[in-house]
């Protein structure tokens, strides 16, 4: 039986032993930039440039009750950042004897809006002229719609200013039109008093 010199023998392990530590070290690179990994929490992915993230809240739809001049009165649903303008486009549109100067179609919708849509009243211009007898100078000989009226119009309304007479187009525009007569309560500066005195002068 023929035996392997010493030689040999150490030169071998020697071998081995440098193939093991190499192959020692490499698992504990590995095992070292696993550890790394699993420690620092991942990086977000980069946005396009110009590409915005949408953040929760307030995108939901808004839903808005179009009513008065207009095609298909009804309840519809929009973009809760969509305009008073689009709404009543949903609901077909103003009719040819709708008077939009009393809307605000730029105001932004709200859930759960009513948006009136006033009409124009024929002849209400002529009215005054058709009352029986003299007209006083300034005197409204009839009762005047809130809807419709101008600044010049309101101005002579008994206790009704010019400043008044501006919040009370300011608050049509931004509600899309007077619902009822008892609205006017709402405006600063007409109270109780002032409201029993002009609620008989004016109407829808």
């Amino acid at each position: 039986m023929s035996l392997v010199p010493s030689g040999d023998v150490v030169e071998i392990s020697r071998q081995q032993l440098v193939v093991y530590a190499a192959a020692a070290l490499a698992i504990a690179l590995i095992g070292a930039r696993y550890l790394k990994q699993e420690r620092d929490p991942p990086v977000p992915a980069a946005h396009p440039a110009g590409v915005k993230v949408a953040r929760g809240g307030g995108g939901g739809p808004a839903y808005v009750h179009v009513t008065g001049a207009v095609r298909r009165p009804g309840v519809y649903r929009v973009p809760s950042w969509a305009r008073l303008d689009a709404a009543i486009r949903r609901a077909g549109g103003a009719t040819a004897r709708a008077d939009l100067q009393g809307v605000n179609l730029a105001a932004k919708v709200a859930d759960g809006q009513q948006v009136v849509v006033p009409a124009r009243v024929p002849g209400a211009a002529g009215i005054a002229a058709q009352g029986p007898g003299p007209t006083a100078p300034g005197a409204v000989a009839g009762p005047i719609s809130l809807n419709t009226a101008t600044i010049e119009q309101l101005d002579q309304l008994e206790g009704i200013g010019p400043t008044t007479a501006q919040k009370i187009l300011d608050w049509r525009k931004e509600h899309g039109g007077f619902r009822s007569v008892e609205d006017l309560n709402q405006i600063s500066g007409i109270g109780p008093k002032r409201f029993a005195s002009l609620k008989d002068k004016v109407r829808m």
